[in-house]
């Protein structure tokens, strides 16, 4: 069927991502922003729960059912786990209607291999798609905070999700230079474990360690520097046990994986062309993804590169509302998708 034929009200696009999960429909918006966790009871190989309800299990779990994360750094890490998330999601998103094909645009890290793409649509028709397309995610996710794609000036985005950080440099609809290294906010959940038990020989879960990112982490000192208690296990006594951290603790805990983070957004714009340069002086940074609410982040950022950066609204969906505007305007964004290689 050529693609003339009007999407139908059915058809979705998916950000399948590291830490979360959202489904956009055509015509209406994001209907599902899920933890992208399944548990599984491995004696029977039955799915116990998925999203919200199996991240609460994330290290609460009797031996037989385990909490899986299947995507790790942005890819595939559990091929079948994937597939069985992914068409739960999208059959949650049904209802009971008798389950028409829908098609389905899937946003992935930029980084990601030609192996690691075809599992991706692989997974996608598994769930039962009639047709997949992929979107590179920072491209939906400049779409998504509304900047100018199509037009011939320079547009940079930088996406801080779960498992990867997208940088990237958009004009005329296409990606110009772009880099994605697989550290996100679980690198920093797992720099805030190692401090833990390195300074306090505490062992801390990493839904704690990233409540204490979200509630004292930064990536810039702040005015007033706030405390948090955190709990974990005593690694000396085995005893549960409570200690007190700052701010200012965290976040030289997290310096390495927000150095880097900073470092991908420097060496993408060393590698930009000057007359795109000169427009990104104009246009400054549209600093988007879960990782961005980090606080100071986009101070640290201005202040590294000298250019404006500005924080989206919409910071955590953005890339769910970029690949579904391309649902939404498939005529017109069609030419952003990556190109279907003959399967």
């Amino acid at each position: 069927m050529g693609s003339k034929l009007a999407f139908l009200g059915r058809d979705m696009a998916v950000d399948l991502g590291t830490a979360n999960t959202l489904v956009y429909v055509r015509g209406r918006g994001v209907v599902l922003n899920e933890p992208s966790v399944v548990a599984i009871n491995t004696s029977t190989g039955k799915i116990v729960a998925v999203g919200i309800e199996a991240k609460r299990m994330i290290g609460r779990t009797p031996g037989h059912i385990v909490a899986v994360r299947p995507l790790k750094d942005g890819v595939i890490a559990d091929f079948d786990v994937t597939e069985r998330m992914l068409r739960y999601f999208i059959q949650r998103v049904h209802k009971r209607r008798h389950f028409a094909k829908p098609r389905v645009i899937i946003a992935v890290p930029s980084g990601i291999t030609s192996v690691e793409q075809r599992a991706v649509k692989e997974a996608g028709y598994q769930a039962g798609a009639r047709k997949v397309y992929i979107v590179e995610e920072p491209m939906a996710a400049a779409i998504g905070a509304g900047l100018p794609v199509h037009e011939p000036t320079g547009n940079m985005v930088v996406d801080i999700g779960g498992g990867t950080t997208e940088v990237a440099i958009i004009s005329m609809g296409g990606v110009v230079t772009s880099q994605s290294i697989r550290i996100g906010g679980d690198e920093l959940d797992q720099a805030v474990i190692t401090f833990a038990k390195k300074e306090y020989s505490l062992m801390l879960g990493e839904r704690t360690a990233e409540e204490i990112k979200m509630a004292i982490g930064s990536a810039w000192p702040t005015e007033e520097e706030a405390h948090a208690e955190i709990r974990g296990r005593d690694l000396v006594t085995g005893l549960p046990k409570t200690v007190v951290v700052s701010a200012e603790e965290v976040r030289r805990a997290t310096e390495e994986p927000v150095g880097s983070i900073v470092d991908a957004v420097k060496s993408t714009l060393d590698r930009c062309p000057p007359e795109l340069a000169g427009d990104l002086m104009d246009r400054g940074i549209a600093l988007t993804g879960g990782g961005a609410l980090l606080k100071g982040m986009e101070e640290r950022i201005r202040v590294e590169t000298g250019m404006p950066v500005h924080l989206v609204d919409n910071a955590l969906d953005s890339v769910a509302l970029g690949s579904g505007r391309c649902v939404e305007e498939f005529e017109e964004l069609q030419q952003v998708l990556v190109p279907e290689s003959r399967r």
